[in-house]
């Protein structure tokens, strides 16, 4: 079956194909994203407006989506466990390649490893999660994520808005950069700690929860060459930065 077959394939059975075309949309987004970031600090190109608020309202619009998205998939996953393991061995893998052949653009505690470590955490407690009514578990998470929203910035509030600094003390060593707390010096290319996306991330599995079936059932074929990608999303994830790189580089040789 040669490409074109592919990407205009009949929709799979028993797949939302309106996930997978969002799920498409949010990683040519991410693409391009990695790709002008890639123009900018790595080929040097000097482009003004990457460093501005649309660039940055960009970049937040695809975290959110990718996250919101896989908290949701979460509520329904049959295979948390294994699937929480295999992005989150992803994530460690993409951190040890970039500590060994470009650590002045080290990935630490990256997007993939939050995603995993979500699910883990999802594995052990969704049970208990399910009996929490969901709207009650949209409105409480969100808010967390809002509050903490700059915790890696030493301060609590609503979104950019300060309201609470937090001590020093709390910012010690990798374990509580993980958690969301960055040592003096902590430095990462792609940095997502727990606190606090962990609480957009059950934003989206209670989504699921609230209203999960409905969206499952709508009965759309979604967009082929996104729902193409969308199934595609983690290994995409996994290998466009190399393949970036490489077009770049002989572009800019």
């Amino acid at each position: 079956m040669n490409l074109k077959n592919i990407l205009q394939s009949k929709p799979i059975p028993d797949r939302c194909h309106l996930l997978d075309t969002l799920r498409g949309l949010t990683v040519i987004n991410m693409v391009l994203f990695h790709a002008v970031w890639d123009l900018v600090y790595i080929f040097g190109m000097k482009w003004n407006w990457y460093h501005g608020q649309d660039a940055y309202l960009w970049q937040q619009g695809i975290c959110w989506s990718f996250i919101l998205l896989s908290g949701f998939c979460s509520g329904m996953s049959r295979h948390l466990l294994r699937r929480g393991l295999t992005v989150f061995g992803l994530g460690a893998g993409i951190t040890l390649i970039t500590a060994l052949f470009m650590p002045e653009n080290l990935i630490l505690f990256g997007v993939l490893t939050l995603i995993g470590s979500c699910m883990l955490l999802m594995a052990g407690c969704r049970k208990f999660l399910q009996k929490i009514p969901a709207m009650l578990g949209i409105f409480v998470n969100f808010i967390l994520f809002a509050f903490t929203k700059h915790v890696n910035s030493q301060f609590l509030g609503i979104f950019s808005h300060e309201l609470f600094s937090l001590p020093s003390g709390l910012y010690r060593n990798y374990l509580t950069a993980y958690l969301g707390f960055p040592q003096k010096g902590f430095y990462s290319t792609d940095y997502f700690s727990l606190i606090p996306w962990l609480f957009l991330f059950l934003t989206g599995f209670f989504i699921y929860q609230a209203s999960g079936q409905k969206i499952l059932n709508i009965k759309w074929k979604g967009i082929s060459f996104l729902n193409f990608i969308g199934r595609h999303a983690l290994e995409i994830y996994a290998l466009h930065q190399p393949v970036i790189y490489g077009i770049l580089w002989i572009c800019f040789r």
